[in-house]
């Protein structure tokens, strides 16, 4: 082997070196990057955070209809405290889930949230909700978990939404340990 041979073999391993830790870190970054995405566009019916309530509220009138469910590793029940909302577009709405630890020890769970139909989830914004933190229940404890929100009254100049009048926020527990994330991205 000459000494260019050598040099050839040597610069494309480190080429290759360098796409695989390339590959590796965007592995890592793909997470995150897709929850930001989801979270901007509302893509796959991820909802939005609000600040404070809107800023005016309209006629048109979105039943909100609540869903629950948990992995089948958290021993916890969960469900909506309520079956459904109607609510003018704008107007604030505060719907509760309750949760039950049936263990003889404190879990953790965290709550991955969405919206159908999916398209109109750019409009669905939270205030405060659960589902933004870990929420620990002792062992047999309950609680109930408020969830404070409102459908964004630029809903009305979308005509692609104008068909929606019921919209289901559906929530799905996942046990909850350090370091241990969800299986879907957008919580």
């Amino acid at each position: 082997m000459t000494d260019r041979d050598a040099s050839k073999n040597r610069r494309t391993a480190t080429m290759v070196a360098a796409a695989v830790a390339a590959m590796v870190c965007l592995s890592f970054a793909a997470v995150p990057a897709y929850r930001a995405f989801c979270q901007v566009t509302g893509f796959d019916g991820t909802t939005q955070r609000a600040d404070g309530p809107a800023e005016n509220v309209l006629e048109r009138k979105i039943t909100v209809r609540f869903d629950a469910t948990i992995n089948k590793d958290l021993p916890w029940t969960f469900r909506p405290e309520q079956s459904d909302q109607t609510l003018h577009v704008g107007e604030t709405g505060l719907a509760f889930y309750s949760a039950a630890n049936l263990t003889d020890l404190p879990i953790s769970g965290r709550a991955t949230f969405n919206v159908q139909p999916a398209k109109a989830g750019v409009y669905f914004k939270k205030i405060e909700c659960f589902c933004f933190t870990e929420q620990t229940l002792k062992a047999g404890e309950s609680a109930s978990m408020p969830v404070t929100y409102f459908i964004d009254p630029k809903i009305a100049a979308d005509p692609n939404l104008d068909d929606v009048s019921t919209i289901t926020l559906s929530y799905t527990f996942f046990r909850w340990d350090d370091g241990e994330t969800p299986d879907k991205p957008g919580s």
